[in-house]
């Protein structure tokens, strides 16, 4: 049975658009900062969302609905651009000394679940995007390697290799950050 449309657009309202500045911050992550770029992906997510909200169940969590329709909405932005590789330049992955420890003291990269902040935001959206949308839907969303995966449609070593790339780029970014805020000594 069909809802009639203005009972369906004031159970939206009440329900959705509350929700708007956790998805343009979740956005605005995954898009490294780039706010049209976020704004868009909000939009055609709640655009989404309007569509299916038949089948969005009262009672249940909407923000989570929301943001993981957001996050297959930018997946599927990726996948589309995935044929116009990022090149990467080898001496940007050269290993830094001074981060070897922070990183053998801290594998899985959990260190940044205590200090993100701006600085550390910042360092993240810098990334290039295939490495930013592992760290952002791993160390960000909690998300597991084989979810990464499948979302990212790529293998779960893939999904490894791009997380230890990009979490030796952050460590070698905010090392020094890191020990003049006291979470490194």
């Amino acid at each position: 049975m069909s809802i009639p449309a203005e009972q369906r657009r004031a159970e939206f309202e009440d329900e959705a658009l509350i929700h708007l500045d956790a998805l343009f911050g979740l956005a605005l992550r995954l898009s490294g900062g780039d706010e049209p770029r976020a704004e868009d992906l909000v939009q055609e997510t709640m655009l989404k969302a309007y569509r299916a909200w038949d089948r969005f169940e009262a009672g249940t969590n909407c923000r989570a609905w929301l943001m993981t329709i957001l996050r297959n909405t930018f997946i599927n932005q990726f996948r589309k651009q995935k044929s116009r590789p990022v090149p990467v330049e080898f001496d940007q992955l050269a290993e830094r000394p001074s981060s070897d420890a922070l990183y053998e003291a801290d594998p899985e990269g959990r260190i940044f679940d205590h200090i993100i902040d701006d600085q550390v935001i910042a360092a993240i959206d810098e990334l290039p995007e295939e490495f930013r949308v592992a760290v952002v839907l791993s160390d960000l969303e909690g998300l597991s390697y084989q979810e990464v995966a499948e979302l990212m449609d790529i293998p779960v070593g893939t999904v490894k290799s791009r997380l230890f790339r990009a979490r030796k780029r952050l460590q070698g970014r905010l090392y020094e950050y890191a020990v003049e805020m006291g979470y490194v000594k």
